[in-house]
């Protein structure tokens, strides 16, 4: 039997083992791949918009993918996988302790569940009605840091206080004060520099929490916090390092790390109980994390570069528009492509043009910006998609002119 004529008839061959003509033939090789998303009716897109949480983060590098399916086919106990993986993780991060957490919101909650409770088992169960109880129950955050977020802190029944100045800060503190918490993707909202927020939690003898939740790139964020002096670092697990969308890291001081794991799973009667994190999401974590510390980052650079110039290039000579490449400050830090056009001789809104992309085939997502500005990111694309976003935005554009 020739090999065409083989694969011709594998539909009509009964999924047992067997041999034809000496090939062994399995289910495994027989099963044909379920198309699951188009099953399902769900709609996929080129992502042209980042790692956003609602657009499901980032796609999974091959060997987590890989790491989650062998890791799938054996029994371990939790805890110690999490301490051996721990360990792994916070020598890459520089820091004293680590541990896999359901995503960085997570992150937040059973850090600051650790600082409240210490070790104490009695307290642990308390979380989060606090009152009565001895424990702590006051967060200091800054007015510009505060964007919703914070709803991790008040998780754990703690209340926040808002602060602008370092004056204030002092102030503020007393004792029911448990946290000083920093959001990184707004310090350029604050009057307070990380530097001084770290400064005023030694002094104050006040553990320091910051969230970076998607603020890496750069890589050396993984481990400048953590340097810094920052007691607890939070990081999202499925955006840069594109592990599993559903992990996350906690980083920091290793007593106040052992308090946290007392709220986690696999222990009940926590607040932390339903932030559950399965074995292989927890080495899925280590393995995205070990291969985005060790990566070509300045070849991801380039590569991302050429990926908005192709789009650039493709839209730029239409009359009324401009294009420019900015890099963000501060979180998703990578060349992002604005796109801008005069009303008047680009006759589409700019919530139009994001439907029709929406609606084209493909599928494409991008960022609104306004009336007539948009913007886009090419690190979440695959290879050759900048083509295909490039094609489409030239057509949208030469309907419009």
């Amino acid at each position: 039997m020739q090999r065409r004529d083989l694969l011709k008839n594998l539909g009509v061959i009964p999924l047992a083992g067997m041999s034809v003509n000496g090939l062994d033939i399995t289910p495994k090789e027989l099963a044909v791949k379920r198309n699951l998303f188009e099953e399902l009716g769900v709609r996929t897109f080129i992502n042209a918009a980042g790692t956003y949480t609602f657009m499901t983060g980032s796609l999974m590098q091959d060997e987590v993918v890989e790491a989650i399916r062998s890791t799938s086919k054996e029994f371990c106990l939790l805890d110690d996988l999490q301490d051996k993986v721990g360990e792994k993780i916070a020598a890459l991060v520089k820091s004293e302790s680590a541990v896999v957490t359901a995503g960085c919101f997570s992150a937040m909650t059973l850090g600051l569940a650790g600082v409240l409770s210490g070790m104490d088992t009695k307290k642990v169960a308390q979380i989060p009605h606090l009152e009565g109880t001895g424990m702590k129950s006051e967060v200091i955050i800054q007015k510009g840091h505060n964007v919703g977020y914070s709803q991790a802190l008040t998780n754990t029944g703690c209340k926040m206080v808002f602060v602008e100045t370092k004056e204030e800060v002092e102030k503020a503190i007393n004792d029911k004060t448990a946290l000083l918490w920093f959001l990184n993707i707004q310090s350029d909202q604050g009057k307070i520099t990380h530097e001084e927020w770290v400064s005023l939690g030694k002094k104050h003898n006040i553990p320091t929490m910051i969230d970076i939740a998607a603020d890496v790139p750069p890589v050396s964020n993984l481990w400048k916090f953590n340097d810094m002096g920052f007691d607890l670092v939070c990081i999202s697990g499925g955006k840069a390092m594109r592990g599993p969308q559903s992990a996350g890291l906690l980083m920091g001081k290793k007593n106040l790390i052992d308090a946290a794991r007392l709220s986690m799973p696999p222990r009940g009667s926590t607040i932390g109980r339903g932030m559950k994190v399965n074995k292989e999401e927890v080495v899925g974590m280590y393995v995205a994390l070990d291969h985005y510390v060790k990566h070509d980052h300045a070849a991801d650079w380039k590569m991302w570069e050429g990926r908005v110039a192709t789009i650039s290039k493709a839209i730029s000579t239409f009359p009324g528009l401009t294009t420019d490449i900015r890099i963000p400050k501060l979180g998703n830090i990578t060349p992002t492509l604005h796109v801008e056009w005069d009303p008047a001789k680009v006759k589409i809104s700019s919530k139009q043009l994001q439907e029709n992309l929406r609606n084209g085939s493909p599928s494409i997502e991008i960022v609104n910006n306004g009336e007539n500005h948009i913007s886009m990111t090419t690190w979440m694309m695959n290879p050759g998609e900048d083509a295909k976003v490039a094609k489409r935005l030239k057509e949208e554009f030469q309907k419009a002119v």
